[in-house]
């Protein structure tokens, strides 16, 4: 049977439009067309802002959107349009500033009524069918938004071009070009540790309290200052930090934020137990943590930081993953339950029965699995008044760890080996089970600045874990490849976007991609950003210079396209829509942190990588871009974590450069570069130079002769040979591993002993 309503949306590819393409609202995407129309009408515009795996968004579609009522009173009186986030950051960004502005907060959905000319003057989020929860009726709010329209306009267009010179004005940059000094950086990541501390909950980990968020760049910033204490001898403030970190990792792990038979996380939990998500799962978060769980795994050796990393991953690569190699957006909260309706969390709940039928019910397996993870015959979402406030999940358990392994081993009489096995089995058993429910819905947008994450945790997860524990090489969710195979895979994706998203002819990326279509979006500052992060880290682990020389062009266009000259810092827009109204530029490191956070640190690993001619370039730059936010480093250094982290390398004078001679793909070379990448140090280069590989040489030869000398000194040796440099000195070379990941354990700051000069002249 047909639908009813066919609107604009349906001849859009993103996956939230085309979710509102029946309903009767008569919706318009972002264009020229719906500007036009609204102008020639001299009608306000409807603006609604959310995402393909929004819950709320969900709830108001079908409480509000759907409804011919509600339609007809915003078909008659406005020009409605939609816009998914995900696609135009651009456009939710500058709305979402005015409703955070006035009202105090934000979130998604995101509803604005706008003049024909774009300028916002009532703003929202979710609005209920009928008034309630301190809240108007959304059909109330219409009329009376109508009302004033026709009644107060010039009073409306008057207000609204102050409160847009307003948002202007806070926007613009302050003074001039300015550089951030080493002891800046110091001060910002130990103010940003210390106004963390004043938050931690040390009794579940992170940071306020609920609802809780991983936000993987605040235990980036403790990792890093963990460091910059223990290599200044500052034990007790080393120490409070990676327990900080750590406990909070810890927790994250353990709790249902956690998806312990499938791997990945979800968005965040509802308490302050990590406990019982809000079940949506996005790809921007994971990669992030297995960036942060892979450190602490290098810092601390913990098996269990390994082994989550490799759940999250193996995750991306089962359920995210397109064919081709990119990786899609996320997958929703929302899935249809036992009894055909929709609800949150109905993929991933469980009641004991349906634990009892896979597993056995008395067996073994059943009665550890329960315990270990807290199921209960009456549900198990009562750890706190938060966890389940309006009784949706009676009779349902959301698997979480209150023991470790080994206490729930103990109190059955089993060995903590055995229990492993078990629970492993068990996991894999109802993963199968699972995978015959109704999957939530997967939003198969493909976004370049997420597959940059993505690229980077792959490549980077080659190498740190290629030499951990074999104890963990399959216990499900973790499906036991080869860490090595990692590395194909964000070769691959890596691949995706060059041959989709990158237009070699104007330089330039798009935003995203969607069955076969590239986005006519083009990228913003993140997508640069953090696709340059990724080839970074791909090269690092291949030493393929191809990677490198594609970052290098990135970066040059992302310079090109969203420096600010005047202020230094990146706009999050290239500035070349007029439908945007605020060019912005972020200083805030939340789920996603900014572009500047991430460019400093890319401009800063440049730095270090090419000769010091080209490398005095970037490295200004990234002063500059930190300098930009300088004041709010200053004033809450908390609101920027992955600056502070990002900054780590100035606190240290300069880089350590690990050289490595040798032939790519040989096992002594892959020997050395694994040590290399197993011990964890921010300020730390790994540089591959096959000295059999001609355009390795020739690319050297121009971008860094000294490295090239170096490894030509070492061509006649039988086997690869590691050189560690730092501040203009380098170690004798050696050809053993573990001499590597001592000398780069034992670096010292700035200001500690300085590492033994060679003469390069002797190395003939």
């Amino acid at each position: 049977m047909p639908e009813r309503h066919v609107n604009r949306l349906a001849n859009t590819t993103s996956p939230y439009l085309l979710q509102h393409q029946h309903n009767p609202v008569d919706w318009y995407p972002w264009t020229e067309e719906a500007f036009a129309k609204a102008q020639s009408e001299q009608k306000p515009i409807f603006l609604s802002v959310g995402y393909s795996t929004c819950h709320w968004c969900h709830v108001m579609e079908r409480e509000s959107f759907e409804s011919d009522s509600i339609a007809a009173l915003l078909n008659k009186d406005f020009v409605s349009i939609k816009v998914d986030k995900e696609e135009r950051p651009d456009v939710d960004r500058v709305y979402m500033m005015y409703l955070q502005a006035t009202q105090g907060g934000g979130g998604w959905p995101m509803n604005l009524f706008l003049t024909p000319d774009l300028k916002p003057f009532v703003a929202g989020t979710y609005f209920p069918p009928r008034e309630g929860m301190g809240r108007p009726s959304f059909a109330i709010v219409i009329r009376k938004v109508a009302e004033v329209w026709q009644t107060r306009r010039g009073e409306i267009e008057e207000q609204t071009a102050d409160v847009i010179q307003q948002l202007e004005s806070i926007t613009q940059s302050k003074g001039g070009l300015q550089s951030l000094t080493g002891d800046m950086a110091s001060l910002a990541l130990s103010s940003c540790t210390e106004q963390l501390s004043e938050r931690f909950d040390p009794a579940e980990g992170g940071f306020g309290r609920a609802p809780k968020f991983p936000r993987p760049c605040e235990i980036n910033c403790l990792l890093a200052q963990h460091l910059v204490a223990a290599r200044s001898g500052n034990k007790a403030e080393a120490d409070e930090a990676l327990k900080m970190a750590t406990l909070t990792l810890h927790k994250m792990a353990a709790g249902g934020v956690y998806d312990h038979v499938g791997g990945g996380f979800h968005r965040y939990s509802v308490d302050e137990f990590w406990h019982v998500p809000h079940f949506e799962k996005m790809l921007y978060d994971n990669p992030q943590l297995v960036h942060t769980y892979l450190d602490a795994f290098a810092l601390t050796g913990d098996l269990r930081f390994a082994w989550i990393a490799r759940g999250v991953l193996d995750y991306l690569c089962r359920d995210l993953r397109d064919q081709n190699g990119g990786f899609f957006s996320a997958e929703d909260a929302d899935s249809l339950n036992p009894q055909g309706e929709k609800s949150e969390g109905a993929f991933y709940l469980w009641t004991e029965a349906e634990v009892d039928a896979v597993l056995g019910k008395g067996s073994d397996a059943s009665t550890l699995f329960k315990q270990h993870y807290y199921i209960k015959s009456a549900g198990n979402c009562d750890l706190s008044p938060r966890s389940d406030p309006h009784d949706e999940f009676k009779g349902l358990s959301c698997l979480l760890e209150r023991k470790t392994v080994a206490d729930s081993a103990s109190a059955l009489g089993l060995d903590t080996l055995a229990a492993e096995a078990t629970l492993a089995s068990a996991r894999e058993k109802l993963h199968s089970h699972r995978a015959k429910r109704p999957r939530p819905h997967l939003d198969d947008k493909i976004v370049t600045a997420w597959n940059g994450m993505a690229i980077g945790a792959f490549a980077r997860a080659s190498r740190m874990l290629a030499a951990e524990s074999p104890a963990i090489q399959r216990q499900f969710p973790v499906e036991g490849s080869q860490p090595r195979e990692y590395s194909a895979v964000a070769l691959q994706a890596s691949d995706f976007v060059k041959n989709n998203l990158w237009d070699a002819n104007t330089k330039r990326l798009r935003r995203s991609y969607r069955q076969g279509t590239a986005s006519e979006v083009l990228a913003f500052a993140d997508d640069y950003a953090h696709m340059i992060a990724g080839l970074l880290d791909l090269h690092s682990v291949t030493g393929d210079i191809s990677h490198l020389q594609w970052a290098v062009q990135l970066q040059e266009a992302m310079d090109e396209s969203f420096w600010d000259g005047d202020g230094g810092g990146y706009y999050a827009t290239a500035g070349q829509d007029p439908s945007i109204l605020l060019r912005m530029k972020e200083e805030y490191d939340g789920a996603e942190p900014s572009a500047t956070s991430i460019a400093v640190g890319n401009l800063l690993r440049l730095s270090a990588l090419l000769s010091a001619e080209q490398g005095e370039g970037y490295r200004q730059k990234a002063l500059e871009a930190a300098g930009a936010c300088m004041e709010r480093l200053h004033d809450t250094a908390m609101a920027m974590p992955q600056m502070c982290a990002s900054l780590f390398p100035l606190t240290q004078g300069h880089w350590q450069q690990v050289i490595i001679a040798g032939s790519t793909g040989a096992p002594d070379t892959e020997t050395l570069m694994d040590a290399a990448h197993s011990v964890y140090s921010p300020n730390k280069v790994v540089i591959l130079v096959d000295t059999n590989d001609s355009a390795s040489k020739e690319f050297w030869a121009q971008h860094n002769p000294q490295i090239l000398e170096m490894a030509d000194s070492q061509a006649p040796k039988a086997t690869a040979q590691a050189f560690i440099c730092q501040d203009f000195s380098c170690k004798a070379p050696t050809s053993d591993p573990a001499v590597v990941c001592a000398t780069l354990k034992a670096s010292k700051a700035a200001t500690g002993a300085q590492l033994q000069p060679i003469d390069l002249s002797q190395l003939r």
